[in-house]
């Protein structure tokens, strides 16, 4: 069995993505945009409450999540290795998670996120920031109603990194800007949909940046445009920041170890198997083995 390396330059996923997982992924990201979006559009009589609707994306992210995953393993054989490094970035990202607890915005897991779904591809991205949000909800015990937005908001973050342009050109430093600006707009994006799934439902705030079941969708964004510039920026910007300087500190180094890691466990090398050489001959010399 010999493996066949891949051409120079290209670069290797652990999961790419084929039409099954394109559509398993589209699938995903519309119930989740209807998830956050549909108090905006709910009438005044409307009972809204995302602690009621919550366990149930809860209990429809998870097979979904897992239709991603099987999709891809019908469209490109995902293999043990890549389910294996799937676990040990999770493992990573729910570490790092805790070591600022989002207090004023301070969220390493971001720039892991963002790096490892550059390297490996949005596929493998979208599961990895989705299990790694759960993992460690887990772990310091956020588990919520708003978890199941968590997970799927941490998964478009790390997926929008394996859709960015020139994974095969752009290395050295233009990459890791490329990544830390990336990364600075998705921190403050992740808090911009994430108030969608608290603001609504928040009382007795001041009528100006309060939501008004029934009002137009205008008038509506206006005053969430205006809450989260009174609320949430002062942990977005920080999140921001902290994405930006970690990606310009360790982002060479950290892309070099998922790289070297990639290609090590081979994810797309084909196999190919060539037939043993033909035993040599064995001669008998004249005369041995026989009595006399």
């Amino acid at each position: 069995m010999t493996p066949r390396p891949p051409r120079p330059g290209r670069t290797v996923r652990a999961v790419r993505l084929g039409p099954r997982s394109v559509a398993a992924l589209v699938l995903v990201s519309a119930i989740g945009v209807m998830a956050f979006g549909w108090p905006l559009l709910a009438d005044s009589a409307s009972g809204l409450a995302h602690s009621k609707d919550a366990p149930w994306l809860f209990a429809a992210l998870l097979p979904m999540l897992l239709a991603v995953v099987v999709a891809t393993i019908a469209d490109t054989g995902l293999d043990a290795k890549a389910l294996a490094m799937l676990g040990v970035l999770a493992a990573a990202g729910a570490a790092l998670r805790p070591l600022g607890a989002g207090t004023a915005g301070i969220e390493p897991m971001f720039f892991l996120m963002v790096l490892s779904g550059r390297v490996l591809g949005p596929g493998f991205g979208f599961v990895l920031g989705s299990v790694a949000m759960f993992a460690s909800a887990l772990l310091t015990g956020g588990v919520g109603p708003w978890m199941p937005f968590q997970m799927l908001t941490m998964g478009w973050v790390s997926m929008g990194a394996g859709l960015l342009p020139g994974p095969d050109r752009l290395r050295g430093r233009r990459e890791v800007v490329l990544l830390a600006g990336y990364g600075a707009v998705s921190a403050v994006l992740y808090g911009l949909v994430m108030n969608l799934q608290g603001w609504p439902y928040i009382a007795g705030m001041a009528s100006g940046v309060s939501f008004v079941p029934g009002d137009p969708v205008g008038r509506n964004l206006a005053r969430y445009v205006a809450y989260c510039l009174a609320t949430s920026l002062g942990w977005d910007l920080p999140r921001a920041l902290v994405t930006v300087v970690l990606t310009c500190t360790l982002g060479s180094t950290v892309l070099a170890a998922l790289r070297r890691a990639t290609r090590r466990a081979a994810f797309e090398v084909p196999v190919s198997f060539a037939s043993p050489a033909p035993d040599a001959a064995v001669t008998t010399p004249a005369g041995e083995g026989r009595s006399e």
